[in-house]
């Protein structure tokens, strides 16, 4: 869900350079019925790029320079924003209406039907409704619906002539990634879906004496922390997990620290990591369970875990709830373990 919103508005950040154009300026001109601003702010991925002033019925009319061919962001004073691309050259009318500002925009002119086909495909991303509603879905729906899906995209790419070349290039590789994130995360969550049982960890150090292993923590909730003492942001994750586990204090749950320190980052050896882990912990009054996975990394190879922090709530029947939950810095997290707890 996470990674899906984030590859469905990465269309707003696409930038598409080309080959220099005769022209060294572009005309943007149109009206914006029931206008309520004074001006118009072109903003592109490096700030700013020009301000072009309404007049008193709405309309607008000025030339400006682009660093190069992209999507920016055609907005005014009160945040009422549409993406267009721009590229010298272009000659694009806009038209719309203030109360109903992205739903209503229409592009004419010269290069306008790239702007067009952006607004088209975002239009149809949003009626894709919950992407987890895609993901609950029996395989051979599934698999139904991701055709329908490329069929879609493919489509409204097809359907609009003369798009400048880098733009179209990039659109598809975006609509793949689509595809990919939708068969990659289905294929995740046959394994790691909420409801599956939880990979194991077997006699990982604790910090206070002993060993523990997942099946220590039978009949509560465990909000397990991978991290590690080199980890700049696991360490910025410390306040926000110290005030979640004083908040859950009285609650059926249990915050599990494993520690990934290993001997390649701690001068060699074994001892000098799993030192560094205890004074790491110590100094920084971590408290709960702390724990060290010295060199079993099975638990973290059997989720997959190529970054941290990772974050995952187990059930107290040792089943998964989320293998890739919220951080304690995301509000997210208080709505999810308020939702079970």
């Amino acid at each position: 869900m996470k990674n899906y919103k984030i590859i469905i508005f990465s269309i707003f950040l696409i930038t598409a350079c080309s080959k220099k154009h005769p022209s060294d300026y572009l005309t943007l001109s149109g009206k914006i019925e029931n206008n309520k601003d004074s001006l118009i702010r072109i903003v592109g991925r490096e700030g700013l790029v020009k301000e072009i002033k309404f007049n008193k019925d709405g309309s607008f009319k000025d030339t400006l320079k682009v660093p190069q061919s992209a999507i920016y962001s055609f907005t005014t004073e009160s945040n009422k924003n549409a993406p267009i691309f721009l590229k010298n050259g272009f000659d694009i009318t806009i038209k719309g209406d203030y109360s109903d500002f992205f739903e209503t925009f229409k592009f004419s002119g010269e290069g306008s039907q790239n702007s067009n086909f952006i607004i088209a495909q975002i239009k149809k991303s949003r009626d894709l409704g919950n992407p987890q509603d895609i993901l609950n879905l029996e395989k051979t729906a599934f698999i139904k619906k991701l055709d329908e899906l490329k069929s879609t995209y493919d489509s409204i790419l097809n359907s609009y002539q003369n798009l400048d070349s880098t733009l179209y290039a990039n659109i598809k590789v975006q609509n793949k990634q689509l595809i990919k994130y939708f068969e990659e995360t289905y294929s995740k969550n046959q394994v790691f879906g909420q409801g599956k049982p939880s990979p194991k960890f077997e006699n990982y150090i604790d910090f206070k004496g002993g060993s523990k292993s997942l099946d220590s923590f039978k009949g509560k909730y465990v909000y397990i922390d991978v991290w590690a003492t080199w980890c700049g942001p696991c360490i910025q994750q410390i306040p926000f997990l110290k005030e979640m586990k004083k908040l859950y204090k009285d609650k059926n749950i249990v915050f599990v620290g494993i520690s990934s320190d290993e001997s390649t980052r701690s001068g060699g050896s074994w001892e000098s990591a799993e030192k560094k882990w205890r004074d790491f912990v110590k100094e920084n009054s971590l408290g709960d369970v702390q724990l060290w996975a010295g060199k079993d990394f099975s638990f973290q190879e059997a989720y997959q875990i190529n970054g941290i922090p990772r974050f995952i709530l187990i059930d107290p029947k040792g089943n998964i709830v989320d293998a890739d939950a919220p951080r304690p810095s995301d509000p997210i997290l208080k709505e999810l373990l308020d939702s079970v707890l």
